[in-house]
């Protein structure tokens, strides 16, 4: 039987190989709008790799539209390395897109000299908290005329298609949302006013681009805003944006300022696709779906049961450029999935910097080939969480003999407590992908097997790297070591049991983890609810409270006025909306001073209060668990030390620090 995913479509003339779409993402790669070598390298390996299509962006239409990290499609002088990205992606045999796109209001005013950003009415964003200025008749016009001559100007650098961004929140979307447009001419008030400013936008470019080059153009369907654009709307839109010129219409989710999760793991696979089915009703163009869809299992399905006609996988390209080279040879289980944590990628957007990958230490450093070494050295790695897998498999490709020595009987370390809150089981499956990679590597396994003095002493090797890791903090709190007092690890890892009422000290990221692991234990399982919601046995606000109340009562105390203020921002907000959702009792400001056998006692604003709970789960963090290095110091081993074992540290640290330190033995 043929795969549905490696089956050849067409967009409107254009002949693609595959079904697999990597969508535009903003990588952060680009210097005063200029394509950069390290950009031409990173999409031509994606390229390589297999997917089928790949779309570059948001590529910017004026200097209103962007800043000097986009890719630049706004003047000629940006056309030399436009026609280098747009080669590099064809020679390695995908189809090269780009999109267009005005950011509107989410532009800030610091990429603007200061000056407001522009937008079809003065409502605030809440993404910049800046209002910006209300567009003229005359600016929309210019602006439509722009995007066509941004489009030709792909066009001459040699881009097969053109993407039109008309969603997520930015110029096009807010002309077609009430929430933003407040205009009483041609382009608010009905709908039918509202969806012109795209519509025009797409025709323009269409007949600035004849009919030799596909238009795409990317949807909400859903904005996820209340009292913005709902699934209808949006299907209206679509129809109206394919009438224009459209030969294929994209759909993703929401604006960057709605409150429902759209990127991040707990996030279920494929999860909205359902939104690019109603459309693909609806048109006679291709429908491509996104948003969390890292496996190829998923996208089979999608395929097959009519919810799309090509699946974008962005993330998950980031995270293993290989992924349609390994799927279409039969070796999917040799995939590293994308885990959706955001650490680096939509975090390092907000700190400016260019888009890395927890799973992938290569990503975004295509250029930075390892080599092999002149003589190869006899490597010891002791650890084999994430620190530890990435440095010895560093190493190996380097060329080095590499032995990695784990004291217990798996790999993964901390990826095995990451991935034990809802949610956040993709975590389980990246100390799995490593797993299989080192079995594939030329690295030697040793499970059951710690690293001493003795060994040391014996194995004599020519570079230690310690990726030892951490161990819970224990605070000097008096009664801490009482028997109704638990570690967040042991809670997380099954080893420990609650109580019905519980006090989780720290509200960092593990404590937030922990508390919710909790509070979701005793609530209805996802193919519990859809069974009474099928059969009309419960209310859907009955069927709410059952997913997400237990009998279990949790107080979460974090001595600052914060909680979650390790997660990344990407993360942060959604965890914290799960606090709430789940009843959990934040006391912030609030330090333990005793812990008593009927529960503890605290000091809040100035006073002593007394909580009585049957079990205190204690998660004030992580310090380094570092006992090697004196002792290969003593012995005169070369060491280096990598992850928590170092300085606790989120994953995205410990797999880049490892990576480094494996790719620098030299």
């Amino acid at each position: 039987m043929s795969d549905p995913l490696f089956a050849p479509i067409a967009i409107g003339g254009l002949e693609v190989r595959n079904r697999i779409v990597m969508p535009a993402m903003h990588m952060n790669m680009c210097r005063d709008f200029q394509v950069s070598d390290r950009l031409v390298r990173f999409y031509r390996e994606r390229a390589e790799g297999g997917a089928g299509l790949i779309v570059v962006g948001y590529a910017t239409v004026d200097e209103y539209s962007g800043g000097p990290t986009n890719i630049g499609c706004h003047h000629d002088d940006q056309l030399p390395g436009l026609t280098r990205l747009a080669s590099a992606i064809r020679d390695g045999g995908a189809r090269a897109a780009i999109q267009l796109n005005h950011a509107g209001r989410y532009n800030p005013s610091f990429f603007l000299g200061g000056q407001p950003a522009v937008a079809p009415s003065p409502v605030a964003s809440r993404l910049t908290r800046e209002t910006p200025r209300e567009m003229s008749e005359e600016e929309i016009i210019a602006t439509i005329d722009r995007f066509a001559q941004a489009a030709v100007r792909a066009q001459q650098a040699g881009f097969e298609a053109v993407e039109i961004l008309a969603g997520t929140g930015y110029l096009i979307s807010s002309f077609l949302s009430p929430l933003t447009n407040k205009r009483h001419d041609r382009w608010g008030g009905s709908l039918e006013n509202r969806m012109r400013f795209g519509c025009e936008v797409v025709a323009a470019v269409r007949k600035g681009l004849g009919s030799g080059v596909p238009v795409i153009v990317r949807v909400n369907g859903n904005d996820f805003m209340e009292g913005g654009i709902g699934r209808l709307d949006q299907q209206a839109f679509a129809v109206a944006l394919a009438a224009a010129g459209a030969d294929a219409i994209s759909v993703n989710v929401g604006w960057h300022e709605a409150q429902v999760p759209q990127i991040v793991t707990k996030v279920p696979r494929g999860v909205f696709a359902y939104l690019a089915r109603e459309i693909r009703k609806q048109v006679a163009v291709p429908v491509i779906a996104g948003h969390r869809i890292n496996d190829p299992q998923t996208a089979r399905r999608l395929l097959d049961e009519g919810f799309c006609d090509m699946v974008a996988v962005g993330r998950g390209l980031i995270a293993d450029p290989r992924f349609p080279e390994k799927a279409s040879a039969g070796r999917e289980e040799r995939i590293v999935h994308c885990v959706a944590c955001g650490q680096g990628c939509f975090d390092h957007i907000f700190k400016m910097k260019a888009v890395e990958c927890l799973c992938n230490p290569r990503a975004g450093h295509e250029d930075e080939g390892l080599h092999r070494a002149a003589v190869p050295k006899n490597v010891m790695v002791a650890g084999g969480g994430a620190a530890g897998m990435f440095a010895a498999m560093a190493a190996a490709e380097r060329g080095h003999r590499v032995t990695l020595w784990e004291k217990g009987p798996r790999l993964g370390g901390q990826l095995h407590l990451a991935g034990r809150p809802p949610g956040r089981d993709e975590f389980l499956t990246l100390a799995e992908d490593l797993a299989r990679q080192l079995a594939d590597s030329e690295v030697e396994v040793l499970l059951h097997h710690a690293v001493d003095r003795a060994e040391l002493e014996r194995s004599r090797p020519d570079l230690l790297i310690l990726a030892t890791g951490g161990e819970p903090a224990v605070p000097p709190i008096p009664g801490i070591d009482l028997p109704h007092v638990a570690q967040a690890w042991d809670i997380l890892a099954g080893s420990r049991k609650a109580g019905k009422r519980v006090a989780v000290l720290g509200g960092g990221a593990v404590g937030v983890e922990a508390a919710l692991f909790l509070a979701e234990e005793g609530t209805l399982s996802g193919d519990e609810l859809k069974f009474l919601l099928v059969h009309g046995a419960e209310k859907p606000e009955a069927l709410y409270r059952l997913a997400t109340e237990s009998d279990r009562e949790i107080f979460l105390i974090e001595m600052t006025e914060n909680l979650g203020a390790n997660f990344g921002k990407t993360t942060r907000w959604g965890m914290l909306q799960d606090v709430e959702r789940y009843g959990i009792k934040p006391l912030v400001g609030t330090r333990v001073v005793e812990i008593v056998p009927e529960g503890l006692r605290c000091q809040r604003g100035g006073e002593t209060v007394d909580l009585a709970v049957d079990t205190v789960v204690v998660a004030a963090g992580t310090k380094a668990c570092n006992p090697l290095q004196a002792v290969a110091e003593g012995l005169g081993i070369d060491c280096r030390v990598v992850g928590d074992a170092s300085v606790p540290g989120t994953v995205f640290e410990a797999s880049h620090q490892g990576w480094q330190a494996g790719r620098d033995v030299v």
